[in-house]
């Protein structure tokens, strides 16, 4: 029988109320089971972490001594109990190393999702599909009026100018994604990445990825080159140089808003679309959908005649 309980949404995050742990919690706790290293879902300060060894490595690298007391790590497929739940983690195909997290309990099996994304990505994992009853699932982009473009038609608009790019991502995963597309599709651009951007493709190496052709920014190469180079830097960087000169200005997100006034827009996400999402609960096969991260409003309505969905957040 699916427990109504076994996880609830509160202030701290997602609880499993029967094996005494958090799932990516807000605030630091006892027990947390980490789904991927993105600083939303990866904090400082926990007492006990359970995640994957490139998560682990992450958040080493991001906060040193505080990333916790005590660091477990477990291999994608690997069994292990904590406080009587069984738990595997299970690659989501989000950045390296990150996991859905399935949860068996009382011969049921309740599968979170964490952030995770369909697209391929030589980066990463791939998504890895698995039945539970009860699937727990991201719903950044469950909008039906989402739908992702292909990620390489996106990366080949930066071929269609010869002026500079300053090419803002996410420091972890977005940017190493990005750099092996352009590897691929942009052959003949000269990627440039910003310092704070080089320890986290230095894990990926360490993890046998192979991200692509990069060179560590220099000034001085882009006030010689006028045309041919794309800088790749962290948000920060990008949104303190929105004056920057000779430049075109791109920001690789799914987000619309974050489009607005760049000089190309580059729609890369690395999240489910409602597609992704709708064909996720199809290959599950639960008898019940809980939503987090986002609103689950579209999808309960979808469903509204065919399966459950909960909202645990909105």
């Amino acid at each position: 029988m699916i427990l109504d309980d076994f996880v609830v949404q509160t202030k701290t995050g997602l609880y499993c109320v029967y094996g005494d742990f958090y799932l990516d919690p807000k605030v630091p706790v006892k027990n947390a089971v980490i789904s991927h290293a993105h600083g939303d879902h990866a904090i400082p300060g926990n007492f006990n972490v359970y995640s994957t060894l490139s998560t682990f490595l992450f958040m080493k690298y991001r906060y040193r001594n505080d990333a916790a007391v005590n660091l477990f790590t477990k291999a994608y497929d690997e069994h292990f109990m904590l406080n009587g739940v069984r738990i595997t983690f299970i690659p989501a195909g989000h950045i390296l190393g990150s996991a859905q997290v399935l949860m068996q309990y009382e011969n049921i099996r309740y599968l979170y999702t964490g952030d995770y994304k369909l697209q391929p990505d030589d980066t990463c994992e791939a998504m890895k599909f698995v039945a539970a009853d009860v699937l727990i699932t991201e719903t950044t982009f469950a909008d039906k009026n989402t739908r992702h473009p292909d990620a390489e038609t996106e990366i080949r608009k930066l071929n269609d100018t010869s002026m500079n790019v300053m090419l803002g991502a996410y420091a972890l995963g977005k940017c190493q994604r990005l750099i092996s597309l352009m590897t691929q599709h942009c052959i003949e651009k000269r990627i440039l990445v910003h310092y704070s951007i080089v320890p986290f493709i230095k894990i990926y190496e360490s993890q046998g990825v192979t991200v692509g052709k990069y060179e560590l920014f220099d000034r001085r190469i882009l006030k010689k080159n006028k045309s041919g180079i794309i800088y790749l830097v962290p948000p920060m960087v990008f949104k303190s140089n929105s004056g920057a000169a000779n430049l075109i200005r791109a920001f690789a997100t799914g987000w619309k808003d974050l489009q607005v006034a760049n000089g190309i827009a580059l729609y890369i996400s690395d999240h489910a679309d409602w597609d992704d999402i709708i064909y996720t609960i199809d290959r599950v096969k639960p008898s019940q959908v809980w939503t987090t991260h986002g609103d689950g409003l579209q999808l309960q309505k979808h469903y509204e005649h065919s399966l459950v969905v909960k909202l645990l957040s909105s």
